[in-house]
């Protein structure tokens, strides 16, 4: 889990800490971390799922926050 985490928080795109630490990071990115977090974790928790799914899935969530959260919540539940 913690593995998955640092993964977050510094695979997407530029380093994600460094970007928190901005001043116009705002509460949009924070509402981005949190939502990328909680899908997650409901993606990890999953048991119904094969290993391969849940990889694809996760891989789609911290390549693209924004998007991928979207179609994890709307397609992939």
């Amino acid at each position: 889990m913690a593995v998955l985490a640092m993964v977050t928080l510094s695979g997407c795109g530029t380093n994600l800490i460094d970007r928190i630490q901005q001043p116009r990071w705002g509460i949009c990115g924070t509402l981005v971390i949190i939502l990328d977090i909680v899908a997650l974790v409901d993606l990890i928790g999953d048991r119904g799922r094969s290993a391969a799914n849940k990889v694809i899935w996760a891989l789609v969530i911290i390549f693209m926050p924004v998007l991928g959260v979207i179609l994890y919540f709307f397609l992939g539940r």
